[in-house]
């Protein structure tokens, strides 16, 4: 049978001589190349499915984001409202970040938030509760009219009322820089 196919292949080759001896020296075929194609098809195909994933991200990220504005600051207020003092930690260094321009604050007194941080602050039972409400409601009151409305809620009375901590002088430090900021604005703080 091999002496056969060895003839065969002889028959076939004689046929066509010209064109294997210019196959053969115009060729740049060799073991190297193969595996350059194969690098070279592997690193288009990896850059088409990171192209794939950034396209797709892109895509959830445009349907993701504008829910993230108001609505994660409303979940945010929400988070006070909730008993367990984890999320109300969690909801009040959503809202401390949050605060970070007077619109924004403004927004965040209007959704309740201001009220729920000082209830939060009123009904603290550990320190790191209390010194999330307070840092959230010092974010809040670099806004004239989230301070406006913060002492008329009557901010002043309940941050006067938080007992001091004696493990974490931060509490310490936001009462009085609540406190300064009432009193820079001429709010009455003796009560």
């Amino acid at each position: 049978m091999r002496a056969l196919v060895a003839q065969l292949s002889n028959y076939l080759c004689r046929r066509k001589v010209g064109v294997n001896l210019r196959f053969r020296n115009f060729s740049s075929y060799n073991g190297k190349d193969e595996l350059s194609i194969e690098e070279e098809a592997e690193r288009k195909v990896g850059w088409l499915l990171k192209m794939i994933f950034f396209g797709t991200a892109g895509v959830a990220g445009y349907h993701f984001f504008p829910y993230m504005g108001d609505n994660l600051m409303q979940q945010s207020v929400s988070l006070l409202r909730v008993k367990d003092p984890l999320f109300k930690r969690m909801g009040a260094s959503r809202l401390a970040r949050f605060a970070i321009d007077d619109e924004r604050r403004k927004k965040i007194v209007e959704m309740g938030g201001a009220k729920e941080l000082l209830n939060m602050l009123s009904t603290a039972q550990e320190d790191r509760t209390r010194k999330a409400a307070l840092h959230a409601l010092d974010a809040l009151s670099h806004s004239d009219e989230a301070l406006a409305s913060l002492h008329h809620a009557g901010a002043v009375s309940v941050i006067r009322s938080a007992p001091n901590s004696l493990e974490d002088a931060e509490v310490e430090r936001f009462k009085l820089s609540l406190m300064k900021r009432f009193q820079d604005l001429k709010y009455d703080v003796s009560s």
